[in-house]
């Protein structure tokens, strides 16, 4: 379509559904097909998608880096802007700032910030677009020093539903700012640019690792959730259920830490030799000094590329006793690795800014199904939902980074804040031209 700078593929058009396959990063692709994908080269493509939408009566999906699991922008009909080629990024070092693209990737990012002495929170596995992560909230690296990486957005630069680019910041539209600090897949607008306040690099990156045999569950998560309030703020204490190399179930306990200095490191590290289970360790590494470039390719190692997920999440403060079971039944039933359980340890937080972003606790509990096979995708869905929807008693809400709401619809924003997201979007968006959350229409 002349319209655009970028392609336009109509359904049925040669290209189509590769453009509709690359825009979910995961391998299992949902079955969903709308009628135009617009792949933006610049903010005067969002204009007319916008536009385009409203004339012919579209909803719009918006997807910068396509690592949303569940592919929420991909809905039956409508328009998919695809805005992963708007990738600029702008560093001003003295003022500890950056404008970036929605579809920069944080790991990008932060190579570029770091030879500068400059750190920003970006997500934890490679390949994640700034666009999404910060509109959801963004759950990553160093998190716990410096909130949810939403925080850290000043400033939008934002399309609304009306075709109009329009500053939002704490002086102006403010509104808009609040609601992209948490809304996630469900906003009202299309993100040209983001903001950012960016901080001082740590000074020093470890890791330390610990592999226990199943045998020992009870007692290291017992452990994992006393210590939990005494976890050093620069360090995210991470408990998995995996299967090991010969496929029998593992626990693997680990706590990268993030500090101003090797010192500030042993300190935090050495509470995971505090273990009770300590003896039984099958295999450690107290205290190994690492790279951002070792992280990545850990996580990178555990969400491989091309496969196909299934994953469920929740936020709890419930006890160790009370969650044993749901834990158990994930141990005795996690499909092949590199499907995993994780157990992070997050609050208590600090209190935060008023923003959409209003659900956390103590403890963050996700269940990730990872295969290849499609003939494998019932079982994996289902183990995912399933386990997750066994504790939901115990759940106070999830995050939309691993949210599940098509299969398992759940609390992901405050009562008070989700009424004032949707008034908002009645507000901003009238004729609801862009897609609300799955599972909540």
């Amino acid at each position: 379509m002349s319209e655009f700078v970028g392609r336009a593929l109509a359904r049925g058009e040669e290209g189509y559904e590769e453009a509709r396959r690359a825009a979910v990063w995961n391998g299992r692709t949902a079955e969903r097909y709308p009628d135009l994908v617009v792949q933006a080269e610049d903010e005067r493509d969002l204009i007319a998608a916008v536009s385009l939408a409203r004339e012919r009566g579209w909803k719009i999906g918006v997807r910068s880096g396509g690592h949303s699991w569940a592919g929420n922008h991909v809905r039956d009909g409508g328009l998919l802007l695809d805005v992963s080629r708007l990738d600029a990024v702008e560093v001003d070092r003295e003022a500890k700032t950056a404008v970036v693209g929605p579809g920069v990737r944080g790991n990008e990012l932060l190579e570029a910030l770091l030879p500068q002495g400059l750190f920003f929170p970006a997500g934890h596995c490679p390949g994640v677009a700034l666009g999404g992560y910060l509109l959801q909230g963004g759950f990553g690296w160093n998190g716990r020093v410096h909130g949810p990486a939403c925080m850290s957005v000043e400033a939008i630069d934002v399309v609304t539903a009306d075709g109009g680019l329009v500053r939002a910041d704490e002086q102006q539209n403010a509104d808009l700012l609040w609601a992209a600090r948490g809304a996630g897949p469900g906003f009202f607008g299309v993100v040209a640019r983001f903001h950012l306040r960016l901080y001082e690099a740590p000074g020093h990156i470890a890791n330390g690792v610990y592999l226990y045999p199943i045998e020992v569950l009870e007692e290291v998560f017992s452990w994992a959730r006393e210590v939990g309030p005494r976890v050093a703020r620069e360090m995210e204490m991470m408990v998995f259920i995996h299967r090991d190399a010969a496929g029998e179930p593992e626990i693997a306990v680990t706590g990268p830490v993030l500090a101003p200095s090797a010192e500030r490191a042993a300190e935090a590290l050495a509470l995971l030799e505090a273990c009770p289970a300590r003896s039984r360790a099958k295999a450690a590494a107290p205290n190994v000094p690492v790279r951002m470039a070792d992280l990545y390719a850990a996580a990178h190692a555990s969400y491989p590329d091309g496969s196909r997920y299934a994953v469920d999440n929740m936020w709890t403060h419930a006890s160790a006793a009370e969650l044993l079971p749901g834990l158990r039944r994930i141990a005795e039933t996690i499909p092949e690795a590199p499907s995993h359980m994780l157990w992070m340890n997050w609050g208590p937080s600090p209190e935060r800014p008023d923003m959409a972003y209003s659900v956390e606790d103590d403890t963050y509990i996700a269940v990730y199904g990872v295969w290849e096979d499609p003939e494998d995708d019932a079982a994996n869905v289902a183990w995912a939902a399933e386990r997750m929807g066994e504790m939901a008693h115990l759940s106070s809400g999830i995050q939309l980074a691993d949210e599940n709401l098509a299969a398992r619809p759940a609390r992901f924003a405050a009562e008070r804040n989700m009424a004032r997201l949707d008034e908002l979007r009645t507000r901003h968006d009238p004729e609801g031209i862009f897609h609300p959350w799955m599972g909540r229409v």
